[in-house]
């Protein structure tokens, strides 16, 4: 018999698998344990309340995440509604009264505070640099179960979902698709990366039943940095309104020799009475850009129409007619 039919090498080679894949099993179970320990402080259990006849009712309930030692906590819109305050859980056994600071449905983020500091909060960290298929853990309180950890992966990125408000809808944009399992009462909890960083916050559970199908957060970048920012700064997001239907299509070859780009957003209509429709942009005009910035979907769109554009002219570049023109428009306030 050879060495290469020897049973005992046999043994020793599956042996040898073995330990592998319990090392490779630990270092998983290490890197979900890490996460935990690391942001099961930082994750508070809200309870949402609204006033009523003779003191007040519990109207809803999720999850939060410390962004700050002194208070400020950060959950998901549709968590608050419309309540003005509530009360908070820490893992610590602490109660405490929270206020709504600021709540933003176009972006289904919000910004509480409690009266507490030396509070435990959570690093932020950047969605941009996410891959599908990089671990991530998220942490909540789904079903009312405080304090609850499920880990899954990265399953797709740059989805986007419709929010709104009573007055306006948006599209978030490059939503983070997850399957780790997520849960009713896990919306505005933490989706954290590998080393405990938050890249996102739980927002919704996508299927037909409880704990199936796939769940979505609202990414951490640059873009929501600056909502966070206004909601704590100064309890809401202003933003730039033109007043356009449109979505992206290929430009025809004139504009595409013209121009050297190949996609722009088709206005499909133009609302009555808004900026758009003072300026003369029309339906099936094709925009280019706006300002200097060049635009080719709805979302590039959106995240132009940031305050500083509120009441200032700019110049929205559109093909029309097989020519390139330059219209001027003077963005109002979104809601006024």
């Amino acid at each position: 018999m050879g060495q290469a039919d020897s049973p005992v090498l046999d043994r020793a080679r599956d042996s040898v698998e073995d330990r592998r894949e319990a090392a490779a099993l630990d270092a998983y179970s290490r890197t979900v344990t890490d996460v935990a320990d690391r942001l099961l402080p930082s994750v508070a259990s809200l309870r949402v309340m609204s006033q009523v006849r003779g003191g007040r009712r519990q109207a809803g309930s999720g999850s939060a995440v410390v962004v700050t030692p002194d208070g400020f906590l950060l959950t998901s819109a549709h968590v608050v509604g419309e309540a003005r305050e509530g009360a908070a859980a820490f893992a610590d056994g602490r109660q405490v009264d929270f206020e709504v600071v600021g709540a933003d449905p176009l972006s289904d983020l919000a910004v509480v505070r409690v009266a507490a500091g030396g509070l435990d909060a959570a690093e932020l960290g950047d969605a941009d640099g996410l891959r599908v298929g990089q671990l991530v853990v998220a942490v909540g309180n789904p079903l009312g179960f405080a304090g609850s950890v499920s880990a899954g992966v990265v399953s797709a990125l740059g989805r986007s979902f419709a929010a709104g408000s009573s007055r306006a809808a948006r599209l978030v944009e490059n939503v983070i698709q997850t399957d780790a399992a997520l849960h009713p009462g896990n919306s505005g909890g933490a989706l954290a990366d590998s080393a405990g960083r938050v890249v996102g916050v739980n927002t919704a559970v996508v299927g037909p039943g409880l704990g199936q199908g796939l769940g979505l957060a609202v990414p951490i970048n640059d873009a929501t940095r600056s909502i966070i920012a206004a909601l704590m700064r100064d309890g809401r997001v202003r933003r730039a309104y033109l007043g356009i239907a449109g979505g992206s299509r290929p430009l025809p070859p004139k504009a595409v020799r013209a121009t050297g780009r190949e996609h722009g957003i088709e206005v499909l209509s133009v609302v009555p009475g808004s900026p758009a429709a003072a300026a003369g942009l029309r339906a099936e005009d094709i925009i280019l850009s706006v300002g200097e910035e060049p635009v080719q979907d709805v979302g590039d769109l959106q995240r132009l129409m940031s305050a500083e554009r509120i009441g200032r002219p700019v110049p929205v570049r559109v093909f029309r007619g097989g020519g390139l023109r330059s219209v001027p428009v003077r963005p109002t306030e979104l809601g006024d």
